[in-house]
């Protein structure tokens, strides 16, 4: 049995394209059905349900397929018991990232990261949308909103902390809030669906819930609206970083932390089939934003 055409079969199972699925691994769509083809004759069974638009397993493919992830595990394994050299990551790593995030902080060190994995390429997919990883075929799925029950394995990569931020003119104009109850009384900029604001106090969780003249669906833009006066936001350290070193923000409330269970994630379909490939994209952003990463080294510890 041909560990390639068991690997395009795998990848298969995720895309439901045969043209996708060969392109991933080098092949033509043509080579990659001949392939499939030999595979189904090698087994005496049909895999594959094929139209013109999707493909989709028969009953005989999906009871085949966790055999053929073992087999591929098997083969990973062994290959990285002879030595990391003989298994240096390569191949197409495809990984999907909420935009901003990915476009300040994921693209800037993939120098570094193709420089040390000259072997890999890498498909990035930024979008502020939660898309389903399995479903569309992704690799790895970099995620910073609070993790629900989930079936996929998630790694932390970094700290994602949440202040309350305000522009210089803003607060010439309107004054500082001195405790969080006093934001009623001030714009507060929110983004959909988080417009309860809540404090970790020694009293326990304070909850308020804000209300000013712009609810958006994008950090970026409640970011730069607060730069433009507008209001106070809450807005992850990561986003805004550069905007306070410039003093184009201010830190508001900083002796009342945010209560939020957040961080970057990385999240990936299985521990046991953890390609190298994953294993060195997880391992080159844990250590390059480390426990304490850039964006919050001129920051003061939260209280």
């Amino acid at each position: 049995m041909n560990i390639e055409h068991l690997r395009l079969f795998v990848r298969l199972a995720i895309t439901h394209n045969i043209s996708q699925a060969g392109q991933e691994l080098g092949l033509s769509p043509a080579v990659a059905s001949a392939h499939l083809n030999k595979l189904e004759e090698s087994l005496g069974v049909r895999l594959l349900h094929r139209t013109t638009r999707k493909v989709a397993l028969t009953e005989e493919g999906v009871a085949f397929l966790p055999h053929a992830e073992e087999v591929l595990a098997s083969v990973e394994t062994a290959r990285a018991a002879v030595g990391a050299g003989s298994s240096a990551p390569r191949g197409t790593l495809r990984v999907t990232a909420p935009a901003s995030f990915g476009r300040m902080h994921l693209v800037p060190a993939l120098p570094a990261f193709f420089a040390r994995y000259p072997h890999l390429a890498l498909d990035l997919r930024l979008s502020d949308s939660i898309v389903d990883l399995v479903e569309g075929g992704f690799d790895v799925a970099i995620r910073n909103a609070e993790l629900k029950d989930s079936s996929l394995i998630a790694r932390r990569l970094a700290p994602d902390r949440r202040i309350l931020c305000a522009s210089p003119a803003y607060l010439q104009q309107h004054g500082e809030p001195s405790t969080p109850e006093a934001l009623q009384q001030h714009r507060c900029i929110n983004l959909l669906g988080l417009e309860n604001w809540v404090f970790a106090t020694a009293q326990g969780p304070l909850s308020l819930k804000t209300h000013g003249p712009l609810r958006t669906d994008n950090g970026e833009a409640m970011r730069d609206a607060c730069v433009g006066g507008l209001g106070i936001a809450i807005s992850s350290t990561w986003s805004v970083y550069q905007h306070l070193a410039r003093g184009e923000l201010v830190q508001v409330l900083a002796q009342y932390p945010m209560q939020a269970h957040t961080a970057i994630w990385a999240m990936y379909s299985s521990a046991r089939l953890l390609a190298p490939k994953v294993r060195a994209f997880i391992d080159f952003y844990a250590g390059y934003f480390g426990d304490r990463p850039y964006w919050d080294q001129d920051l003061p510890d939260s209280p």
